[in-house]
Protein backbone atom coordinates (compact mmCIF):
# COMPACT_ATOMS: atom_id res chain seq x y z
CA UNK A 1 0.00 0.00 0.00
CA UNK A 2 1.44 3.39 -0.95
CA UNK A 3 -1.25 5.88 0.06
CA UNK A 4 -0.21 9.23 1.49
CA UNK A 5 -0.03 9.84 5.19
CA UNK A 6 -0.81 13.19 6.76
CA UNK A 7 1.31 13.98 9.79
CA UNK A 8 -0.31 16.09 12.50
CA UNK A 9 1.93 17.72 15.07
CA UNK A 10 -0.22 18.36 18.11
CA UNK A 11 -0.08 21.85 19.58
CA UNK A 12 -0.83 22.49 23.23
CA UNK A 13 -1.84 26.07 24.13
CA UNK A 14 1.21 28.04 25.35
CA UNK A 15 3.45 25.01 24.85
CA UNK A 16 5.68 23.76 22.05
CA UNK A 17 4.31 21.12 19.60
CA UNK A 18 4.62 17.53 20.72
CA UNK A 19 5.00 14.19 18.94
CA UNK A 20 4.86 10.57 20.00
CA UNK A 21 7.89 8.39 20.58
CA UNK A 22 8.61 5.01 22.13
CA UNK A 23 11.01 5.14 25.07
CA UNK A 24 12.38 2.62 27.52
CA UNK A 25 13.42 3.95 30.94
CA UNK A 26 14.72 0.58 32.15
CA UNK A 27 15.72 -2.74 30.63
CA UNK A 28 13.41 -5.71 31.05
CA UNK A 29 10.39 -7.42 29.52
CA UNK A 30 9.89 -5.43 26.30
CA UNK A 31 6.13 -4.93 26.51
CA UNK A 32 6.51 -3.73 30.08
CA UNK A 33 9.41 -1.32 29.66
CA UNK A 34 8.49 0.23 26.29
CA UNK A 35 6.10 3.18 26.56
CA UNK A 36 4.60 5.53 23.99
CA UNK A 37 5.31 9.02 25.33
CA UNK A 38 4.73 12.61 24.28
CA UNK A 39 7.94 14.55 23.58
CA UNK A 40 8.76 17.94 22.04
CA UNK A 41 8.72 18.08 18.25
CA UNK A 42 12.10 17.80 16.54
CA UNK A 43 12.04 21.45 15.49
CA UNK A 44 13.42 22.96 12.31
CA UNK A 45 16.29 21.42 10.34
CA UNK A 46 19.73 22.95 10.58
CA UNK A 47 21.95 23.17 7.52
CA UNK A 48 22.54 19.72 6.07
CA UNK A 49 19.67 18.14 8.01
CA UNK A 50 16.49 16.39 6.90
CA UNK A 51 13.22 15.97 8.78
CA UNK A 52 10.95 13.09 7.90
CA UNK A 53 7.75 11.54 9.20
CA UNK A 54 8.16 7.88 10.15
CA UNK A 55 5.52 5.98 8.17
CA UNK A 56 6.26 2.45 9.40
CA UNK A 57 8.84 0.44 11.30
CA UNK A 58 9.22 -3.31 11.91
CA UNK A 59 9.92 -4.96 15.25
CA UNK A 60 13.10 -6.98 14.76
CA UNK A 61 14.73 -9.49 17.13
CA UNK A 62 17.52 -6.96 17.74
CA UNK A 63 14.92 -4.42 18.88
CA UNK A 64 13.50 -6.92 21.37
CA UNK A 65 17.02 -7.63 22.63
CA UNK A 66 17.62 -3.87 22.92
CA UNK A 67 14.58 -3.52 25.19
CA UNK A 68 15.80 -6.42 27.32
CA UNK A 69 19.28 -4.92 27.67
CA UNK A 70 20.77 -7.93 25.89
CA UNK A 71 21.89 -6.13 22.73
CA UNK A 72 25.46 -4.98 22.10
CA UNK A 73 24.34 -1.33 22.26
CA UNK A 74 23.15 -0.05 25.67
CA UNK A 75 22.77 3.73 25.51
CA UNK A 76 21.98 5.89 28.55
CA UNK A 77 18.33 5.64 29.55
CA UNK A 78 15.73 6.69 28.65
CA UNK A 79 16.42 5.47 25.13
CA UNK A 80 14.44 5.00 21.94
CA UNK A 81 14.65 1.63 20.11
CA UNK A 82 14.34 1.15 16.39
CA UNK A 83 16.95 -0.07 13.94
CA UNK A 84 14.96 0.63 10.77
CA UNK A 85 11.99 2.45 9.31
CA UNK A 86 10.63 4.10 6.20
CA UNK A 87 9.75 7.78 6.20
CA UNK A 88 8.58 10.66 4.03
CA UNK A 89 10.62 13.87 3.93
CA UNK A 90 8.80 16.88 5.39
CA UNK A 91 11.39 19.64 5.15
CA UNK A 92 15.11 19.92 4.39
CA UNK A 93 17.74 22.28 5.69
CA UNK A 94 20.02 24.61 3.80
CA UNK A 95 22.42 22.86 1.47
CA UNK A 96 20.50 19.59 1.21
CA UNK A 97 20.33 18.43 -2.41
CA UNK A 98 19.97 14.64 -2.24
CA UNK A 99 16.27 14.65 -1.24
CA UNK A 100 13.27 16.96 -1.38
CA UNK A 101 10.02 17.16 0.61
CA UNK A 102 7.78 14.24 -0.32
CA UNK A 103 10.61 11.79 -1.02
CA UNK A 104 10.55 8.39 0.64
CA UNK A 105 13.65 7.53 2.67
CA UNK A 106 15.19 5.00 5.00
CA UNK A 107 17.40 6.05 7.89
CA UNK A 108 20.83 4.50 8.39
CA UNK A 109 20.79 5.50 12.06
CA UNK A 110 18.77 4.12 15.00
CA UNK A 111 16.10 5.52 17.36
CA UNK A 112 13.37 5.20 14.75
CA UNK A 113 10.39 4.27 16.95
CA UNK A 114 8.97 7.77 16.72
CA UNK A 115 6.56 9.87 14.70
CA UNK A 116 9.19 12.23 13.35
CA UNK A 117 12.98 12.20 12.97
CA UNK A 118 15.62 14.86 12.28
CA UNK A 119 18.86 13.44 10.84
CA UNK A 120 21.85 14.40 8.74
CA UNK A 121 21.47 14.19 4.97
CA UNK A 122 24.29 11.65 4.96
CA UNK A 123 22.22 9.31 7.18
CA UNK A 124 19.42 8.74 4.69
CA UNK A 125 18.87 6.76 1.52
CA UNK A 126 16.18 7.78 -0.96
CA UNK A 127 13.71 5.13 -2.12
CA UNK A 128 11.79 5.14 -5.39
CA UNK A 129 8.33 6.69 -5.44
CA UNK A 130 5.57 4.11 -5.45
CA UNK A 131 7.45 1.42 -3.53
CA UNK A 132 5.22 -0.56 -1.18
CA UNK A 133 5.56 1.17 2.18
CA UNK A 134 5.27 -1.99 4.25
CA UNK A 135 8.07 -3.63 2.28
CA UNK A 136 10.10 -0.42 2.33
CA UNK A 137 10.01 -0.45 6.13
CA UNK A 138 12.02 -3.70 6.04
CA UNK A 139 14.64 -2.73 3.43
CA UNK A 140 17.30 -1.39 5.77
CA UNK A 141 18.64 -4.56 7.47
CA UNK A 142 17.70 -8.00 6.19
CA UNK A 143 18.08 -7.60 2.39
CA UNK A 144 21.61 -6.14 2.52
CA UNK A 145 22.56 -8.68 5.18
CA UNK A 146 21.58 -11.53 2.88
CA UNK A 147 23.19 -9.95 -0.18
CA UNK A 148 26.52 -9.03 1.40
CA UNK A 149 26.97 -12.46 2.97
CA UNK A 150 26.63 -13.91 -0.52
CA UNK A 151 29.18 -11.52 -2.02
CA UNK A 152 31.75 -10.46 0.58
CA UNK A 153 33.38 -13.70 1.73
CA UNK A 154 33.59 -16.25 -1.09
CA UNK A 155 33.92 -15.62 -4.82
CA UNK A 156 30.89 -17.63 -5.87
CA UNK A 157 30.13 -18.47 -9.48
CA UNK A 158 26.80 -19.45 -11.06
CA UNK A 159 25.80 -23.01 -10.19
CA UNK A 160 27.89 -22.95 -6.98
CA UNK A 161 26.22 -24.24 -3.82
CA UNK A 162 25.45 -22.18 -0.71
CA UNK A 163 24.56 -23.92 2.54
CA UNK A 164 22.53 -22.19 5.25
CA UNK A 165 20.69 -23.04 8.45
CA UNK A 166 17.64 -21.21 9.80
CA UNK A 167 16.58 -21.11 6.15
CA UNK A 168 12.99 -20.28 7.09
CA UNK A 169 14.05 -17.08 8.89
CA UNK A 170 13.54 -13.67 7.28
CA UNK A 171 17.18 -13.49 6.20
CA UNK A 172 17.19 -17.13 5.13
CA UNK A 173 14.28 -16.60 2.77
CA UNK A 174 16.01 -13.58 1.24
CA UNK A 175 19.18 -15.61 0.76
CA UNK A 176 17.18 -18.13 -1.27
CA UNK A 177 15.75 -15.45 -3.55
CA UNK A 178 18.98 -13.49 -3.97
CA UNK A 179 20.98 -16.64 -4.61
CA UNK A 180 18.50 -17.68 -7.29
CA UNK A 181 18.86 -14.28 -8.98
CA UNK A 182 22.64 -14.76 -9.05
CA UNK A 183 22.43 -18.28 -10.47
CA UNK A 184 23.52 -19.91 -7.22
CA UNK A 185 22.05 -23.08 -5.75
CA UNK A 186 21.02 -23.33 -2.10
CA UNK A 187 20.93 -26.14 0.44
CA UNK A 188 18.55 -25.02 3.15
CA UNK A 189 18.63 -26.49 6.64
CA UNK A 190 15.68 -26.17 9.01
CA UNK A 191 14.45 -27.88 12.17
CA UNK A 192 11.19 -29.27 10.76
CA UNK A 193 10.16 -30.71 7.43
CA UNK A 194 6.97 -28.64 7.51
CA UNK A 195 8.99 -25.67 6.21
CA UNK A 196 10.04 -27.41 3.00
CA UNK A 197 7.04 -26.47 0.86
CA UNK A 198 7.33 -22.75 1.60
CA UNK A 199 11.06 -22.69 0.92
CA UNK A 200 10.69 -24.66 -2.32
CA UNK A 201 8.11 -22.13 -3.47
CA UNK A 202 10.69 -19.38 -2.93
CA UNK A 203 13.22 -21.20 -5.10
CA UNK A 204 15.13 -23.40 -2.65
CA UNK A 205 17.01 -26.15 -4.51
CA UNK A 206 17.43 -28.52 -1.57
CA UNK A 207 15.83 -28.62 1.88
CA UNK A 208 17.18 -30.71 4.75
CA UNK A 209 16.35 -31.22 8.41
CA UNK A 210 19.28 -30.45 10.70
CA UNK A 211 20.85 -33.34 12.57
CA UNK A 212 24.02 -35.34 13.22
CA UNK A 213 24.08 -36.71 9.64
CA UNK A 214 23.93 -33.28 8.01
CA UNK A 215 27.35 -33.52 6.33
CA UNK A 216 26.44 -36.76 4.56
CA UNK A 217 23.07 -35.35 3.50
CA UNK A 218 24.70 -32.21 2.09
CA UNK A 219 27.28 -34.23 0.16
CA UNK A 220 24.54 -36.36 -1.35
CA UNK A 221 22.39 -33.34 -2.24
CA UNK A 222 25.30 -31.54 -3.90
CA UNK A 223 26.22 -34.63 -5.90
CA UNK A 224 29.83 -34.43 -4.80
CA UNK A 225 30.25 -30.81 -5.88
CA UNK A 226 32.18 -28.67 -3.35
CA UNK A 227 30.19 -26.46 -1.01
CA UNK A 228 32.40 -23.52 -0.05
CA UNK A 229 30.11 -21.13 1.87
CA UNK A 230 27.81 -21.78 4.82
CA UNK A 231 25.66 -19.13 6.50
CA UNK A 232 25.03 -19.76 10.19
CA UNK A 233 22.28 -18.04 12.17
CA UNK A 234 22.09 -20.64 14.95
CA UNK A 235 25.59 -20.98 16.51
CA UNK A 236 26.41 -23.61 19.14
CA UNK A 237 26.74 -27.15 17.83
CA UNK A 238 24.93 -26.19 14.62
CA UNK A 239 28.00 -24.27 13.44
CA UNK A 240 30.12 -27.40 13.66
CA UNK A 241 27.61 -29.37 11.60
CA UNK A 242 27.80 -26.74 8.85
CA UNK A 243 31.61 -26.75 8.96
CA UNK A 244 31.71 -30.52 8.60
CA UNK A 245 29.57 -30.25 5.45
CA UNK A 246 31.91 -27.81 3.68
CA UNK A 247 34.70 -28.60 1.28
CA UNK A 248 38.26 -28.16 2.53
CA UNK A 249 39.04 -24.46 2.81
CA UNK A 250 35.37 -23.51 2.96
CA UNK A 251 34.01 -20.56 4.94
CA UNK A 252 31.39 -20.49 7.69
CA UNK A 253 29.84 -17.05 8.17
CA UNK A 254 27.99 -16.65 11.46
CA UNK A 255 25.46 -13.85 11.79
CA UNK A 256 23.25 -14.96 14.67
CA UNK A 257 22.84 -17.15 17.72
CA UNK A 258 19.34 -18.62 17.67
CA UNK A 259 20.58 -21.56 19.73
CA UNK A 260 21.19 -19.10 22.59
CA UNK A 261 23.41 -21.61 24.39
CA UNK A 262 25.92 -19.04 25.57
CA UNK A 263 28.72 -21.21 24.15
CA UNK A 264 29.33 -19.27 20.95
CA UNK A 265 30.18 -21.27 17.86
CA UNK A 266 31.38 -24.81 18.44
CA UNK A 267 33.72 -26.16 15.74
CA UNK A 268 36.22 -28.99 16.31
CA UNK A 269 39.79 -27.77 15.95
CA UNK A 270 40.39 -30.50 13.38
CA UNK A 271 38.07 -28.68 10.97
CA UNK A 272 40.20 -25.56 11.31
CA UNK A 273 43.66 -27.09 11.40
CA UNK A 274 43.44 -30.13 9.13
CA UNK A 275 40.80 -29.00 6.66
CA UNK A 276 41.40 -25.25 6.67
CA UNK A 277 37.81 -24.29 7.40
CA UNK A 278 37.57 -20.55 7.93
CA UNK A 279 35.12 -18.94 10.36
CA UNK A 280 34.04 -15.33 10.15
CA UNK A 281 31.22 -13.19 11.46
CA UNK A 282 28.90 -10.73 9.81
CA UNK A 283 27.30 -7.58 11.19
CA UNK A 284 25.66 -5.18 8.78
CA UNK A 285 27.18 -2.08 10.33
CA UNK A 286 30.67 -3.47 9.82
CA UNK A 287 29.78 -4.64 6.33
CA UNK A 288 28.73 -1.13 5.36
CA UNK A 289 31.49 0.67 7.25
CA UNK A 290 34.09 -0.11 4.61
CA UNK A 291 31.93 1.28 1.82
CA UNK A 292 31.52 4.88 0.70
CA UNK A 293 28.18 6.61 1.10
CA UNK A 294 27.68 6.52 -2.68
CA UNK A 295 28.32 2.76 -2.70
CA UNK A 296 25.92 2.25 0.20
CA UNK A 297 23.21 4.19 -1.59
CA UNK A 298 23.87 2.25 -4.79
CA UNK A 299 23.50 -1.01 -2.84
CA UNK A 300 20.14 0.06 -1.49
CA UNK A 301 19.08 1.35 -4.91
CA UNK A 302 19.63 -2.15 -6.31
CA UNK A 303 17.68 -3.73 -3.46
CA UNK A 304 14.82 -1.24 -3.82
CA UNK A 305 14.47 -2.08 -7.51
CA UNK A 306 14.00 -5.75 -6.62
CA UNK A 307 11.54 -4.89 -3.85
CA UNK A 308 9.53 -2.65 -6.14
CA UNK A 309 9.46 -5.36 -8.79
CA UNK A 310 8.14 -7.86 -6.25
CA UNK A 311 11.23 -10.07 -6.46
CA UNK A 312 12.15 -9.40 -2.82
CA UNK A 313 9.17 -9.51 -0.50
CA UNK A 314 8.78 -10.25 3.20
CA UNK A 315 5.42 -11.28 4.68
CA UNK A 316 3.70 -9.02 7.20
CA UNK A 317 1.45 -10.63 9.78
CA UNK A 318 0.03 -7.57 11.54
CA UNK A 319 0.25 -3.78 11.74
CA UNK A 320 -0.24 -1.77 14.94
CA UNK A 321 -0.49 1.95 15.73
CA UNK A 322 2.30 3.36 17.85
CA UNK A 323 0.01 3.74 20.87
CA UNK A 324 -0.31 -0.07 20.93
CA UNK A 325 3.44 -0.68 21.11
CA UNK A 326 3.06 -3.10 24.04
CA UNK A 327 0.63 -5.29 22.11
CA UNK A 328 2.85 -5.11 19.04
CA UNK A 329 5.88 -6.23 21.06
CA UNK A 330 4.00 -9.16 22.57
CA UNK A 331 2.88 -10.23 19.10
CA UNK A 332 6.42 -9.92 17.73
CA UNK A 333 7.71 -12.33 20.36
CA UNK A 334 5.32 -15.16 19.52
CA UNK A 335 7.10 -18.26 18.34
CA UNK A 336 4.78 -19.15 15.48
CA UNK A 337 4.25 -16.21 13.12
CA UNK A 338 3.75 -15.95 9.39
CA UNK A 339 5.50 -12.61 9.02
CA UNK A 340 6.82 -9.40 10.53
CA UNK A 341 5.01 -7.12 12.94
CA UNK A 342 4.93 -3.50 11.77
CA UNK A 343 4.05 -0.30 13.63
CA UNK A 344 2.72 2.83 11.93
CA UNK A 345 3.33 6.03 13.95
CA UNK A 346 1.38 8.38 11.66
CA UNK A 347 -1.61 6.34 10.49
CA UNK A 348 -2.02 3.03 8.70
CA UNK A 349 -0.10 2.31 5.50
Amino acid sequence: MTGGVRFATRAVPNKEPIVKRVDISSYGIPEEVARCVDVPDVGRPAAGEVIFDVLAFPINPADVMFCRGAYRIKPPLPATPGAECVGRVVVVGEGVSYVSPGDLVINLQRENWAQRRRVKESDIVRLPAGIDLRQAAMVRINPPTALLMLTDFVDLKPRDWVLQNAANSAVGKLVIRLAKMRGLRTINVVRREESFAELKALGADVCLVDGPDLAASVASAAGGAPVTLALDAVAGEATGRLAAALADGGTVCNYGAMAATGNGVNIPYSELIYRGIKVTGFMLGRGLAGRSLSDIRKLYDEIAVQVQAGALQAPVEAVYPIDDIAAALMHAQRGARSGKILVTPNGMV
